[in-house]
């Protein structure tokens, strides 16, 4: 999950295309800090470890509800993270169910899911889950599925081409575009449609964790949430330099770290 929140903090200062669609630039320079990305991907991992420890993982109803539970807590804790409209309106009723979203909220939050499951059915199974309650439209499940479907893969010592074949042939995104053509043209927007496969691309084209975190900035847009997910799998691939994952550690909050511990004890 660390891969996930150093996404999130390093794309964080460039959101919005502000930066100049380089991958030079200061990994940790003004402005890099955690935003909703990572309170939802910290979220969505305790409802996960909760589950598990009480033994209802496999029980839909009730891993939704520790799901939902979970990013209304963590949502009022964090209340000005940067959440988006309807999501934030989500957060603050408790009476509202999934609202046909196919934004890449369920891709950023659903790293846990790729490491904690010991098959590829079960964890797409999760992370469809981790989607629904908000994001249950058909691409907002796919954006979640995929995601961690390749930190599976990765984490299990599949090739980057073994993970692209599986996604192009299960999810039917479009890989075949590189960085170099995706970037001009490319702007922010929140779907997964138009974000996932960006993300993908970033981490197969990515020669070690940090440059795939470089490679996935450049491409400006919604450039947290982007390289959220490309770091997300890339820490599955690569593993996260020591001095980054420091750095990751130091800017988050007690309550964030503990749960961090929960799920380093869980998935050793």
């Amino acid at each position: 999950m660390y891969g996930a929140l150093l996404g999130d903090m390093i794309g964080a200062p460039y959101e919005f295309d502000r930066g100049g669609k380089t991958k030079d630039f200061p990994l940790f320079g003004r402005g890099v800090h955690f935003t909703d990305d990572s309170v939802m991907t910290i979220a969505v991992a305790e409802a996960l470890l909760d589950a598990r420890a009480q033994g209802v993982w496999n029980d839909e109803e009730t891993v939704k509800k520790l799901l939902a539970d979970s990013m209304r807590r963590w949502g009022s804790r964090y209340p000005d993270a940067g959440y988006g409209g309807r999501f934030r309106v989500w957060l603050r009723d408790r009476r509202m169910g999934p609202y046909g979203s196919y934004g890449n909220g369920s891709a950023m939050r659903v790293s846990a899911a790729g490491w904690l499951y010991d098959s590829l059915e079960t964890t797409r199974k999760m992370a469809r889950w981790t989607a629904e309650v908000t994001h249950n439209h058909p691409e907002g499940v796919k954006g979640a599925e995929a995601t961690a479907s390749a930190i599976f893969m990765a984490r299990n010592g599949a090739s980057k081409e073994e993970i692209r074949d599986y996604i192009v042939r299960e999810f039917g995104y479009d890989l075949s575009r590189t960085c170099d053509e995706i970037r001009p043209g490319y702007h922010h927007v929140e779907s997964c449609q138009e974000t996932v496969p960006e993300a993908i691309t970033a981490f197969l084209e990515g020669n070690d964790f940090e440059d795939v975190i470089r490679t996935a900035v450049s491409l400006g847009g919604d450039c947290d949430t982007l390289t959220c997910i490309a770091g997300s799998i890339a820490e599955a691939f690569y593993g996260i330099p020591v001095g980054m994952m420091a750095e990751c550690i130091k800017r988050l909050e007690e309550d964030m770290l503990a749960v961090l511990g929960r799920f380093d004890r869980t998935i050793r």
